[in-house]
């Protein structure tokens, strides 16, 4: 998918009128407050950047491609994918399914990327030690919560998010009761809300070369208080010729949301063309 089409656009400016929920946990500024604390100089200094991991499914290897440093980056609303695993993995230690409560909050989150429902589940889990908690069961060991109510300021690395993509996506193995990993009625009930991203939050992973229609997927946008530069995520998997691969794409340091999400765009179509994909030849 390219960027901006007309509806990349519409899509943005609805996503950028978003943004003001989060204001009140301290992670957006507008833009005239960004300016007041100087963050012009800020954005001169720190140049955009971007990091890739993609992990072909049904090839041979379990090591993804990563392109770029595969350094922290906030996850702004792609943790959101995080925190409803850990409200699953307390279900299924309970012995029980969602709650009709909890799905209420639960399909908002990852569909809408609603924000006062992160904000309730990001409770119920137990905020960042419960998301660590879950965390090591998945396999993940470079993601560590955002402080207090802050979800969005959770720190990971592409690599990790291919850890956990795993863990929604990668039926190899079972999980025990109690101990351990997602099982398979909880990897289906994400992979179903990912695949049911509202039609203006269907950029980024999206972009892979050949990909086919109907990805799953979850983006995450955040605009820094400190420096008015914006973090802007992708993750998810995409199906090209009949092979599922698992993308996640971070980035930060964007001047605007529409340009982050043009450089995560390019990031994806760069880490999708066939020499930088895993086992390439097939495409």
């Amino acid at each position: 998918m390219s960027y901006p089409s007309p509806t990349s656009r519409s899509a943005v400016a609805t996503l950028l009128a978003s943004t003001a929920a989060l204001l009140s946990l301290g992670l957006v500024a507008p833009a005239t407050a960004a300016a007041a604390n100087g963050s012009g100089t800020a954005t001169e200094k720190q140049a955009p950047h971007a990091t890739t991991a993609v992990l072909d499914l049904d090839g041979a290897g379990r090591t993804p491609v990563i392109r770029g440093a595969d350094r922290a980056y906030d996850t702004a609303s792609i943790v959101k994918v995080d925190i409803l695993a850990a409200l699953l993995l307390k279900a299924q230690d309970a012995g029980r399914h969602l709650t009709a409560a909890e799905r209420k909050l639960a399909e908002p989150m990852i569909r809408r990327s609603d924000n006062a429902a992160a904000n309730t589940l990001w409770r119920a889990i137990g905020r960042a030690p419960g998301l660590a908690a879950a965390n090591k069961r998945l396999g993940l060991t470079e993601t560590t919560g955002g402080s207090g109510p802050r979800w969005g300021l959770t720190k990971t690395t592409a690599g990790d998010q291919i850890r956990l993509l795993r863990a929604v996506f990668d039926d190899a193995g079972t999980a025990k009761k109690g101990r351990g990993a997602l099982d398979a009625q909880s990897r289906a009930y994400v992979r179903t809300l990912m695949n049911k991203v509202v039609p203006e939050q269907t950029w980024g992973v999206s972009a892979f070369p050949g990909s086919a229609a109907g990805q799953a997927l979850k983006n995450g946008w955040l605009q820094r208080n400190t420096t008015g530069l914006w973090d802007v995520n992708s993750i998810g998997q995409v199906t090209v010729k009949g092979h599922r691969y698992l993308v996640a794409a971070l980035s930060n340091g964007s001047a605007s949301m529409s340009d982050g999400v043009s450089l995560v765009e390019r990031a994806v179509r760069d880490a999708g063309r066939p020499a930088g994909r895993p086992g390439g030849a097939r495409g």
